[in-house]
């Protein structure tokens, strides 16, 4: 028996309509600021283990749901799990964040993987999706994601995080050509796993390129716009209604170039873009999402007052979904949170 549609807020926004109520969910809502967050992690024994766990990785994504009443749940796993999936092996060590070998530092190297993903290892975070989506209410949207080729990129070829993404960044000007084969390996990936998760329940996803606010324009252009537009129009080939949101973190003024070149669904924005800017240029254009600093929810207070009240000033009477410019702090206090999501709910225009 077909299950009734979505009808969160969420989705509405999707569609380029307005909210009566702002909707609202976060990026990194599970995760270690939440006590029964770290009560499963322990029980997994780590944090890959946790992410291969349909049931565990099911329960980490609906706490959030349960204890904040978001307006969306987001599959819990990582965006690294597509080059485990391409034949690079994947570890997380305490400290010290992911680990990944033998790392791609030249086109030479790519024999190495796998000439597409292995989707039957993958399954286990499929099977979250659909225990995920059997157990959330229809007005909850769930979301799915992926990390974008140039973000997920930087760690194949540097086999961890860096601090300015150098080995990548170096890779792409010294043989751009071979790097591109490498993009466009990670493209035909995305595709594939982001139209799976739509088949297993999640009704929009997002497209996180974290690390594109360290490109160049032109660099920007090849390496974030024109895979994004790939990724798109390769889902909407297969899903036509498929919603998508983009999040080039640091992207600045090149937003509108990114906005104008590929038909997201919505635009996430970071804490760091001029909110003026982004009212004008990006809401004005499309949906958009975000943007409070992570930074001031970790603060609370008035503070936190002071800037939820200033996103809602600048977005609201637009389709505008609450959320933060990145991830959530890990050692960010819970009340902090439930004094954000208590303002969102009674802000009125």
């Amino acid at each position: 028996m077909a299950l009734p549609p979505t009808s969160s807020g969420i989705l509405n926004v999707l569609a380029n309509k307005t909210s009566a109520q702002t909707p609202i969910w976060l990026m990194r809502q599970a995760g270690r600021y939440l006590p029964e967050y770290r009560e499963i992690r322990a029980k997994a024994g780590s944090f890959l283990n946790l992410c291969f766990s349909p049931t565990l990785a099911a329960e980490v994504t609906l706490q959030p749901i349960r204890r904040f009443g978001f307006d969306a749940a987001i599959l819990f796993s990582d965006i690294l799990v597509v080059p485990y999936a391409l034949g690079q092996k994947l570890t997380f060590e305490a400290g010290e964040g992911p680990r990944l070998s033998p790392v791609i530092a030249s086109a030479s190297l790519l024999a190495e993987l796998a000439g597409n993903i292995d989707m039957n290892s993958l399954a286990p975070v499929l099977e979250t999706v659909a225990t995920v989506r059997a157990k959330l209410s229809r007005e909850v949207a769930l979301l799915g994601f992926c990390g974008a080729p140039w973000t997920v990129a930087t760690y194949m070829v540097a086999g961890c995080g860096t601090a300015d993404q150098a080995p990548a960044r170096l890779f792409a000007y010294r043989d751009p050509d071979g790097f591109e084969k490498l993009i466009d390996l990670l493209v035909r990936a995305s595709i594939d796993y982001l139209t799976a998760q739509f088949h297993a329940g999640v009704d929009a996803v997002q497209l996180f390129d974290t690390w594109a606010g360290v490109l160049g324009a032109e660099e920007f252009s090849r390496w974030c716009i024109k895979p994004g537009g790939r990724i798109v129009a390769g889902i909407r080939e297969r899903i036509p209604d498929a919603r998508i949101i983009g999040f080039p973190r640091g992207a600045g003024t090149s937003l509108v170039n990114y906005v104008d070149s590929v038909p997201f669904d919505a635009i996430g924005l970071d804490w760091m873009i001029d909110r003026k800017f982004a009212r004008s240029e990006i809401q004005s254009r499309r949906p958009i999402q975000g943007n409070l600093d992570p930074m001031a929810l970790l603060a609370g207070g008035a503070a936190l007052d002071r800037e939820v009240d200033a996103v809602l000033s600048s977005f609201s009477g637009r389709p505008f979904i609450f959320n933060l410019g990145h991830g959530i702090l890990p050692e960010t206090p819970v009340a902090h949170v439930e004094q954000m999501v208590s303002r969102v709910r009674k802000w009125r225009l």
